[in-house]
C-alpha cells in the first residue's frame, strides 16, 4: 500500500507491505528498501471486471510467495546501458 503526502498527493511518503505490514520509509521520494508494486485492471472475462487492484509486497514476502509457484518466475540480469 502506498501512502502519499496529504498536501502534495504526488509525493510518496511510505510503502506498507500488504502481506506482512512492514513499513518501508520513503525519503525525498526514494524508498529505502526495494519492493514489488502490482497494479491490475480487470477486464471482460473476469468476475472483477471494471475493478483496479493494487498492492505492494516487501522483498521477504515476495521471496516467500514465489517459492510456492509451480513454475518459477523468470529471472534475467538487468544490464545498464552507458
Amino acid at each position: 500500500m502506498r501512502i502519499y503526502d496529504r498536501e502534495n498527493a504526488a509525493e510518496l511518503v511510505e510503502i506498507i507491505c500488504n502481506k506482512c505490514g512492514k513499513r518501508i520509509p520513503v525519503i525525498k521520494g526514494v524508498p529505502q528498501e526495494d519492493s514489488l508494486h502490482v497494479e491490475k485492471s480487470w477486464g471482460y472475462f473476469s468476475q472483477k471486471d471494471g475493478e483496479r487492484h493494487a498492492f505492494d509486497i516487501c522483498e521477504e514476502c515476495y521471496e516467500n510467495w514465489v517459492a510456492d509457484f509451480k513454475e518459477p518466475a523468470s529471472v534475467a540480469e538487468n544490464v545498464e546501458l552507458i
